[in-house]
């Protein structure tokens, strides 16, 4: 009778350790990063498209092409694993390499607004669309991401889901920041006077 006790007390005591919880949103996790990788990569793979669209143009600034190009080259040399979001220096690392692609890629659509036959040209139309069409994705499997991971983090420190991830070495997972928290937290100045 005793052990029959002991064995319900020890079942009743597992059902709330939360350990099938870690497991379910461990995956859930890595099934997000891999949309947000899978999203990294589609972007990646237009880049030389755009680069060669834009080529096209004679006169058209060769060290933004050159800075897109080593952006990318820089992204996708990273190796991008569903470990990456267990380790936040890799992470963060990873992070910054793709927001300098993001940034270097800013920088060629608004230098390519200066220069109308490009405008006019189909193929960089086509593929601008599809860049910001990429872009927007991008930002859903990010916010899905991080939606995900603090389901996760929030279990990783509740009690007495904490306990059990401490026994099992289940830690917070980093999620996404924004690199330029100070230059976005000011306002922006609107000035519409005539010049």
């Amino acid at each position: 009778m005793k052990r029959l006790l002991a064995l319900l007390l020890v079942a009743t005591a597992l059902t709330g350790c939360g350990y099938n919880d870690f497991q379910r949103l461990d995956e859930d996790t890595k099934s997000k990063w891999s949309e947000v990788l899978n999203q990294y990569q589609r972007r990646a793979d237009l880049v030389p498209n755009i680069v060669a669209s834009v080529k096209g143009e004679a006169n058209f600034e060769q060290e933004t092409l050159t800075k897109v190009i080593e952006a990318r080259s820089k992204a996708t040399s990273i190796q991008a694993t569903p470990e990456l979001i267990n380790d936040p220096a890799a992470f963060e690392k990873f992070q910054q390499a793709q927001g300098e692609l993001t940034g270097a890629l800013s920088r060629l659509m608004v230098v390519a607004e200066q220069y109308p036959q490009l405008q006019a040209n189909q193929a960089f139309r086509d593929l601008r669309v599809t860049l910001e069409g990429t872009e927007n994705r991008i930002a859903v499997a990010r916010n899905a991401y991080i939606q995900s991971v603090q389901q996760y983090n929030v279990l990783a420190r509740s009690f007495p889901t904490n306990l059990t991830g401490m026994v099992f070495g289940y830690k917070a997972k980093p999620t996404f920041t924004v690199q330029n928290e100070a230059e976005i937290a000011r306002p922006p100045t609107v000035d519409f006077g005539t010049k």
